[in-house]
């Protein structure tokens, strides 16, 4: 089973009251950029890279990153630069890029080149996700929704394309137009860096994502819901003549560790202000789904699919008279002394089986300090007993052969 660490590295100095008096009362995409101080994103950057070095020493096999724009829930608005830094100052994990939101890129090839120097400068480290981006990432790149599945699909031919056909060559498609494609730069993994699709199971993108042998990292889904998902992602494998297993499925959950279960549910109720952000407010529809981001198709089968858990979600914003406690009795968070961690992540791998483990240690207040706490006790026991169960439940990661 292949681990890989994330955060979404949040920016939390900020009240809710500055929330509530901002355009349209959002956390995201229209939250004046006055309320960000220069000098305190600096020490959380390197905090932040600082955990991700202490990650590849203990012995993750991937560091996660995303990107999110117009937003202080991530600090992640150029993250192949981040990813850059991190492929000159670690030295074994992979590093995962999930993902690329291409809709958003005028020039893929220029976004080809930036990849592949990563890959070089990491040794072939690089594992390129792509995404086709929240309606946020739309909103704030002024691209038009309607096409926004067509982009993706079109950037990612013209980026396999680059970094796989000798150069010089042209390029005609719809939304992309280039006289000469002949970028010097080429990834050292040969024909290309590995490439992961995340999502919460977009039908039409599970059908894609299985056509094109790429596996597919499910981000906290239901796991009932994440069962139903894989079988669709499945059926599209075997039109195409193969049996998906573990290693094609990835599962993010966010996991925090601390001495007794008692500090850890103190401290991870820190995650509530990580995607909701401080003053908790839910986001407009439109601004995640913007008209025409979705086909009607599309939306048809998401709301059949999520059905029976359409309900205010206290980890994004949502009122839940449960709150918290709801939230850690149901494991969408799992947290509690390594032991307790232990016992409830094998449940959770038992039900889902993944083969990529995504491990989401910190967000929202959580200090920097509980979090190396955190990644300590990971290192001592729980890492290595969750590789161990991969092992025991035969849930082989995408660079081991299945048993």
């Amino acid at each position: 089973m292949f681990l890989m660490r994330f955060t979404e590295r949040a920016y939390v100095a900020y009240s809710a009251e500055d929330v509530h008096n901002s355009f349209r009362s959002a956390v995201r995409l229209t939250f004046p950029n006055r309320h960000f101080n220069p000098a305190l994103g600096a020490d959380l950057y390197n905090e932040y890279l600082d955990e991700y070095e202490y990650s590849d020493r203990i012995g993750f096999d991937g560091l996660m990153l995303n990107e999110h724009h117009n937003t202080p829930t991530c600090l992640g608005a150029t993250m192949n630069l981040e990813a850059a830094i991190l492929a000159r100052t670690t030295k074994n994990a992979k590093i995962v890029l999930l993902g690329n939101p291409l809709p958003i890129f005028e020039n893929p090839i220029r976004l080809a080149e930036e990849l592949a120097e990563i890959d070089m400068i990491s040794r072939g480290r690089l594992v390129s996700g792509f995404v086709r981006g929240t309606g946020i990432e739309t909103w704030a790149t002024n691209t038009n929704p309607v096409y926004n599945r067509e982009r993706f699909q079109e950037a990612h031919d013209l980026v396999i394309k680059t970094w796989t056909t000798p150069g010089p060559f042209r390029w005609e498609s719809k939304h992309y137009q280039f006289r000469v494609v002949n970028p010097f730069e080429r990834p050292l993994q040969q024909p290309h860096p590995p490439i992961w699709i995340p999502g919460i199971g977009s039908p039409e993108t599970l059908v894609w994502c299985a056509h094109h042998h790429y596996p597919y990292i499910y981000l906290e889904t239901d796991p009932q819901i994440t069962l139903d998902m894989m079988e669709i992602y499945a059926q599209a494998a075997r039109e195409v003549g193969y049996e998906p297993g573990p290693q094609n499925f990835g599962y993010l959950v966010r996991i925090h560790v601390q001495d007794t279960d008692e500090k850890a549910y103190k401290v991870g109720e820190g995650f509530l202000v990580g995607n909701a952000g401080v003053g908790r407010l839910p986001l407009p529809g439109d601004f995640m789904a913007p008209p025409g981001y979705n086909s009607r198709e599309g939306v048809k089968r998401l709301l059949e699919q999520y059905k029976h858990s359409l309900k205010p979600d206290p980890l994004y914003g949502g009122v839940d008279g449960a709150g918290w406690d709801k939230v850690v009795e149901t494991n969408r968070v799992i947290i509690g002394s390594p032991k307790t961690v232990i016992r409830k992540v094998r449940e959770m791998l038992s039900t889902v089986r993944p083969g990529i483990l995504g491990v989401w240690t910190n967000d929202g207040t959580i200090s920097h300090k509980d979090t190396m706490r955190c990644l300590q006790l990971m290192e001592k026991e729980v890492l290595p007993a969750m590789k161990e169960m991969g092992k025991e439940l035969g849930l082989p990661g995408p660079f081991e052969q299945a048993p």
